[in-house]
Parts: structure tokens; C-alpha cells; sequence
């Protein structure tokens, strides 16, 4: 069999759009591997969203070239979309495809000769379960119609589209059947879904009402999104009490100057109503540092008030300038020096938030979806996305069990498998 190997950068859409890729090579008679040394072909799902992405996607793809001379080496997505020259210039690179090849790139790939070993004939998808994780991405929305001063993102992905809800909903009893206990539904915008009257909450109804699937989470949405029909739904315990909800700045100025349509409080009355609501939630964020013209005072506003946001997790990010936004022409661009010293800062009250999320729920017993193994030491997810890890001889892969929460433990807490 032709042995492909597949490596994804970035967002959540990026890990969905990768697993479609896998479900479309293992269907054809390809094999999966790890590894890009064993591979035939190296396939990297690219990220361009900041400068460091850019920068990982050409290292992992001159390491492919490196361990493997013979590979068919392959770079796809955002970065390739962006900027195909560029890749295409990075030594060893076979063929560069934007997202709009992603769904046609087995086949662009045979057709291009890069590939002369012939797969060995079609094999049950079901078979993709293997080396993925035990939560299924699932792409249901894409593009982005916001043009935020900063994002290259809609440059590469385009306007706003939504999958039919009725194709949603199949997808998701598809991964129930193949064994997956949990789907992840993810978009550049979950929460501008829409097709035919069926909003994100008229989507998720169907998904609860209409599949057996375990769990239900949603990768992110924005605060202008969140609304009381939404926020009811969580009542049903299948879905996740977690919400990722995207802040980049704490501060008016910076919120009005990135062209982003909400203001702080707009975000604390979302935070309100969710916490009314579900209790135990864990709200997560993005927040970016060093935008443009942001001034030592609305960077202390931006930490005020992610501090008083007690978020259980926090992405931090500094701007990086992307040619072709709206924030590439701004003045008073802040120096990397700045904005490290500003990244640290927000990463220390990133880590102190998290542990004091994570105690609340320490002596609790809480069950855990278990994904993988690294070590002797198993880690999963519990419903609220608090990383658990314990030791144990067996084999814990896609099993949910409940588990005692110990003591903080590196970037979660240590549990005891309770039975």
C-alpha cells in the first residue's frame, strides 16, 4: 500500500479539514503513517496566520524532505493559498494546492505524476479511526465576512458558508458508528451558521435530537453571538460545558481600532449569561498583544480585565503584520520587544487562571474522555476541558470513565480512575 503521512498546523478547521483528507486517501487503498520518514507522501495542512506559523509550516516541510529524500513531499492550505510562490520556493516541496484543492487533492495528486505507486484499491473509511484522536472535527461552516484589521483569514478562506444541516447531521452519526464518543464542530465563524432558517442552535437541537454521540462541542464563537436560545441548550448534558469565546483585547480602543463588533462589556453581559446559565463552564479565549498604536495603559485595561474574566484558558498571541490587512499600514506599530514583555505578562496571568479554574474542581469525580498515551502516563478531556492524566496498564484509548480529581498537575490535574 502507498503510505501517507499528514500534518496539520493552526485552528480546529484545520484538524477537520486534515481528518477529511485522511478519511479521502484511506478510502482510495492508501495507508496511513505517522511519520513522514515512512511515508510516500507528505501532505502539510499549512496555518499563515501569523509569521511563526509561516515559519513552522516551511520547517516541518524541509524536515519531511530531510528524513525522507524519496517522499512526495505536498503543502496545502492558508499559507499556500496566501502565498504559493513562496512555498513552492521552499526546497524539496513537490506541489502546492490552496484550500479550494483540499477536497480534489487526491486526486490533483495522481494527476500531477508526482505519484507513480498506484494505491491498492478502495478501504472502508472506518479504518481512519486509527491514529486520529478520539474526537472527531467536524467542519461546518467556513470563511468570514468580519475583515478584522489584523486577520488574514478571510484574504485566504473567503466569504461565509455554512454546510447544509442535514449533511452535519449524517457526518456526525457517521463518527458515532466508526466509535468516536465525542465531535468537535468547528468553522472560521461557528456562530454566523446558517442554512435555510437553521441557525448554530437550530443546528445543535438537530445534532442532540437526531444522533447517539456522546458529546457535542463547539470550537469557538463570538460574544455578539451568544444568545439566551443558545445558551439554553446547554441544559442538555451532551453538550459541552465549555465555550470558547474570542476576545483578542480587553481594551475599547484596541476592540474599535481591529475592527472587532463588540466592546468590553457587550463581552462581560456574554460571560454573564453563560455563567447564569451553566455554572460549571469553562470559558476559554484568544488575546492578542501589541496591536498596533496599543499603549502601555490599554494593555494594563487588556490585563484587568482578562483577570477579572477568570477564563479557564487563555491563548495568548502577539500581533504579527500581515500584508494586505487593514492593521499592515497602521502607524505606531509596537516593537517584538514590547510586545514579549507584554506576552509574558498575560502568559503568567494565563497559567494563574487556569490552576485557579482547575481547583475548583479538585476532590471532584468528573468523567474523562481518554485520548492517547505518552510515557506510561494517560491524559483526556473531562466535559469542561480540564486536561486529566493517570497512570494506568491498561489500554484507555476512546474509553470515558470517571476519575477522581487529585492534585494540579503540569498543564491539567492528576486523576484516579474511579470504577
Amino acid at each position: 500500500m502507498v503510505k501517507v503521512a499528514l500534518d496539520s498546523l493552526g485552528c480546529k478547521l484545520n484538524q477537520a479539514e486534515t481528518e477529511a483528507l485522511a478519511r479521502q486517501f484511506v478510502g482510495a487503498g492508501y495507508e496511513l503513517v505517522a511519520s513522514p520518514a515512512e511515508a510516500d507522501v507528505y501532505i502539510l495542512n499549512t496555518c499563515t496566520v501569523t509569521h511563526i506559523a509561516d515559519r513552522k509550516s516551511r520547517h516541518l516541510l524541509r524536515r519531511a524532505r530531510r528524513l525522507n529524500p524519496e517522499a512526495v513531499v505536498v503543502a496545502t492550505g492558508c499559507y499556500a493559498e496566501r502565498a504559493p510562490r513562496e512555498l513552492a520556493g521552499v526546497g524539496g516541496v513537490n506541489l502546492v494546492l490552496g484550500n479550494s484543492d483540499k477536497p480534489h487533492l487526491r486526486r490533483l495528486l495522481e494527476e500531477s505524476g508526482c505519484l507513480d505507486l498506484p494505491a491498492s484499491g478502495p478501504v472502508s473509511p472506518d479504518s481512519c479511526y486509527r491514529g486520529f484522536r478520539t474526537r472527531a472535527f467536524i467542519k461546518v461552516q467556513d470563511g468570514c465576512h468580519n475583515l478584522c484589521a489584523y486577520c488574514i483569514v478571510p484574504l485566504v478562506r473567503g466569504g461565509e458558508r455554512s454546510l447544509p444541516a442535514g449533511e452535519v447531521v449524517s457526518q456526525v452519526r457517521e463518527r458515532a458508528a466508526q466509535g468516536y464518543r465525542e465531535v468537535v464542530l468547528t468553522g472560521v465563524r461557528v456562530g454566523s451558521y446558517g442554512d435555510n432558517g437553521v441557525n448554530l442552535a437550530g443546528l445543535l437541537e438537530r445534532i442532540l435530537a437526531e444522533t447517539g454521540v456522546e458529546r457535542v462541542r463547539l470550537s469557538s464563537i463570538q460574544p455578539q453571538e451568544v444568545s439566551a436560545e443558545l445558551v439554553g441548550l446547554f441544559g442538555n448534558g451532551r453538550l459541552c460545558p465549555h465555550v470558547h469565546l474570542c476576545l483578542q483585547s480587553g481594551s475599547d480602543g484596541v476592540l474599535r481600532r481591529m475592527g472587532r463588533r463588540y466592546s468590553r462589556s457587550d463581552y462581560e453581559e456574554a460571560v454573564s449569561l453563560i455563567r447564569r446559565a451553566v455554572p460549571e463552564v469553562a470559558i476559554t479565549s484568544d488575546v492578542m498583544v501589541g496591536f498596533p498604536g496599543e499603549t502601555d495603559a490599554e494593555f494594563e485595561e487588556s490585563l484587568s480585565f482578562c483577570r477579572r474574566m477568570e477564563f479557564a484558558r487563555i491563548h495568548v498571541f502577539s500581533y504579527s503584520r500581515r500584508s494586505g490587512t487593514g492593521a499592515a499600514e497602521l502607524p505606531n506599530q509596537v516593537s517584538d520587544r514590547v510586545k514579549k514583555q507584554r506576552s509574558r505578562m498575560m502568559l503568567s496571568l494565563a497559567e494563574e487562571s487556569a490552576q485557579s479554574f482547575r481547583r475548583h474542581f479538585l476532590g471532584r469525580t468528573m468523567p474523562v474522555l481518554f485520548e492517547q498515551r505518552s510515557g506510561g502516563v494517560w491524559s483526556g478531556l473531562t466535559a469542561n476541558y480540564i486536561k486529566v492524566y493517570t497512570k494506568s496498564s491498561e489500554d484507555l484509548t476512546n474509553k470515558l470513565l470517571p476519575v477522581r480529581l487529585g492534585e494540579l498537575y503540569k498543564d491539567g490535574v492528576w486523576g484516579e480512575i474511579k470504577l
